[in-house]
């Protein structure tokens, strides 16, 4: 038995010797007593060890009341959690996502400066120069290796993007390159040394457009006094009379705006219509020497490389108003006709094609059975694709494709092509092998010309019209205010520079041509053709090529609707087109689109393909997120670029990278 408590001591200690009896009835009674007083006394122990407590006890209690209080912090947790999950709303869940991506961003980053922590300090040294030989060179045409892989019959022109076509280097500028002359006298003298051309190339060019140049010691002139240029004028007209209107200004009128020129030449074409607000994108294949593409873009024309020779162009379907093939080195009755359907494809409803070539030519029948033959079957195929042929003087022809969908089921059965099945009509095509089908009837877009709002109207479209593209106007409106701002604030950052020799402060005026530096602006993420629509609306002179993504939302189809150019691309790939070719590159957005992509590419490896496309002396604007333009920042070293973060005071979580390509004039070892 434990010790009693002082409190019970004088009780418990008592006890009587006198009897045996009584000592006997004395230890019952003693012992019952005794068993009554140890419950109390457990009952009191109990009692006192709580109000009085000992350190044993009192751990205990704490670890008791922690439990508890555990437990009910728990419970609280579950019961916010879930109703708040209820009660969150749809922009809510647009902050935590865009906090969940800012965070996968900063993961990726981290992730990558490890890696290039990991190689070593040789990592970061500064990027080789090129080769002399790789001066002209474009990744992904390869014509000789093209030929041993067996591709033939006009394939070995395509364009063939493998893992080993990257260029890992930075290509110098021919030995006596020279700074393009400002626009507008630049788009019509350029400097031989700039582009690669023989004397003999200049001279026995067979193109309509190609012969319409003069070269002039150091200099290639495109507009000289002679007949030759007068003919780029009276050819437009003779065109537009055919259409049945006044002269080529008239075009817009009849809905024309955006021109797809085949074989361009050297885009004299576009050339002249550029004054006449119409927008002429060049296409031709690739030419180891004397490219018609490098030479319209060397005179700051739209162009790239594309042919009609196994795939599909990388356009949507319904892309363009006109469709122009002047001697362009196509022949349009082979392979089935296959090469007019892809046109039908690209052209919109009610748009014309005009061809001119000396097969159209009937003179040449009379001499020529197998000229007739070969021209029989281009006319029958038109026709039996619902092209009307509108006119036809000596070596030109004019179609205008239908603008009724219904014309496709009115012909005699097995007289054309079927109509595409939805499945084989895909809208935006990346390259796809040509179809045998007439593709674009299925898409929402189907619009004839002359319905369409006339230019420039036609950039700014309404709720109705943006509801075909999935968008609502808000969006649009807010894409449209961002890009006026940022064309604001590139001018007023930029101009004291592009302009140094003819200073003028931010704000002012820009000076008159030809002090006008930026002839061509590729914008490599465009969305909706924001910087396009700023660029015009501002006054500057300039024209952009906007380039779509594939690892994005596809808004290529609204772009070409409201009158600009572009083109879908995959930015892990060479871009089609020649080195220094374009006065400034913009990315907006670009590096967390492609780093949150499961990519096969690096940050290295675009910024090295940017560099590629960019003229000595030119810009790179790239805007983004903070951690990714500091990231981005870092490389430029490696590029030998001139940079610098300009932080923008709308938006503390984006940061805005200038850069500038050096003029370097030694040549590779």
């Amino acid at each position: 038995m434990s010790r009693p408590l002082p409190l019970h001591r004088g009780v418990s200690g008592m006890r009587n010797l006198s009897n045996s009896n009584d000592f006997w009835d004395s230890e019952v009674k003693d012992k019952t007593e005794k068993e009554d007083l140890d419950r109390n006394r457990a009952s009191d122990q109990s009692y006192l060890s709580l109000s009085v407590g000992s350190p044993r006890s009192r751990h205990k209690l704490t670890v008791l009341f922690l439990k508890l209080s555990l437990v009910v912090i728990v419970i609280l947790a579950l019961t916010g959690s879930f109703w708040w999950t209820l009660s969150i709303s749809t922009l809510s869940r647009g902050h935590i996502f865009h906090g969940y991506r800012r965070l996968q961003e900063q993961l990726v980053l981290d992730l990558w400066d490890i890696g290039e922590l990991s190689l070593g300090a040789s990592r970061m040294k500064e990027i080789d120069f090129c080769p002399e030989e790789s001066e002209n060179h474009i990744p992904c045409f390869n014509i000789s290796e093209n030929l041993a892989l067996g591709y033939s019959d006009g394939s070995e022109y395509d364009r063939q993007c493998g893992q080993g076509s990257r260029q890992s280097c930075l290509v110098l500028p021919p030995v006596n390159y020279k700074i393009p002359l400002r626009w507008p006298t630049g788009r019509d003298v350029i400097w031989v040394a700039n582009v690669k051309i023989t004397g003999q190339e200049v001279f026995t060019s067979g193109s309509l457009t190609k012969r319409m140049m003069m070269l002039e010691e150091e200099q290639i002139s495109f507009r000289s006094a002679s007949l030759m240029f007068d003919g780029v004028e009276d050819y437009s007209h003779q065109i537009a009379e055919m259409i049945g209107l006044r002269n080529e200004s008239n075009f817009i009128q009849a809905g024309v705006r955006t021109i797809l020129d085949i074989g361009c030449g050297y885009g004299s074409f576009g050339a002249h219509l550029f004054s006449k607000q119409l927008l002429t994108m060049c296409i031709a294949n690739y030419e180891s020497s004397g490219s018609q593409v490098q030479l319209t873009l060397e005179r700051g024309l739209p162009a790239m490389i594309g042919s009609f020779n196994s795939k599909q162009l990388p356009y949507p379907s319904l892309s363009f108003d006109m469709l122009h093939c002047a001697r362009c080195g196509i022949d349009w009755d082979e392979k089935d006709g296959i090469f007019l359907i892809e046109v039908d494809r690209v052209l919109k409803p009610g748009g014309y094609f005009v061809w001119t070539s000396p097969l159209t030519n009937v003179q040449s029948f009379l001499r020529n059975k197998e000229k007739q033959k070969r021209w029989n079957f281009v006319r029958d195929f038109a026709e039996n694709l619902c092209w009307e042929l509108m006119s036809q003087q000596e070596e030109t022809v004019l179609w205008k494709k239908t603008s009724k969908k219904n014309c496709y089921n009115s012909r005699k059965p097995g007289s054309g092509p079927p109509i595409c099945s939805k499945g084989q009509d895909v809208e935006s095509p990346y390259y796809r092998p040509l179809q045998n089908c007439i593709g674009g009837t299925h898409s929402r877009r189907w619009l004839p010309i002359e319905e369409r709002p006339i230019w420039p109207s036609r950039s700014n479209l309404n709720k109705n019209e943006l509801a075909l593209y999935g968008l609502h106007s808000e969006e649009l409106n807010e894409d449209t205010t961002d890009s006026r701002t940022a064309v604001r604030n590139y001018w007023s950052l930029l101009s004291p520079l592009i302009f140094s020799d003819h200073p003028k402060r931010p704000g002012d005026e820009d000076p008159s041509p030809p002090y006008n530096m930026l002839r061509n602006v590729l914008d490599m993420n465009a969305r909706y053709g924001g910087l396009n629509a700023a660029l015009l609306e501002a006054g500057k002179s300039v024209w952009v090529l906007n380039v779509v993504p594939t690892s994005g939302p596809n808004y290529l189809p609204l772009i070409l609707d409201r009158g600009y150019v572009g083109v879908l691309h995959d930015w892990c790939e060479a871009f089609p087109t020649y080195p220094r070719t374009y006065d400034m590159v913009h990315a907006d957005g670009l590096l967390s689109l492609e780093t949150s992509q499961h990519r096969r590419c690096t940050m290295l490896d675009l910024f090295t393909e940017i560099d590629r496309l960019l003229r000595p002396e030119g810009w790179i604007l790239i805007r983004d997120a903070a951690p990714l333009v500091e990231s981005a920042r870092a490389l430029t070293t490696r590029l030998k670029w001139d940079a610098r973060i300009i932080e923008i005071e709308s938006n503390s979580d984006e940061r805005l990278l200038i850069c500038q390509k050096p003029f370097f004039k030694k040549q590779a070892m």
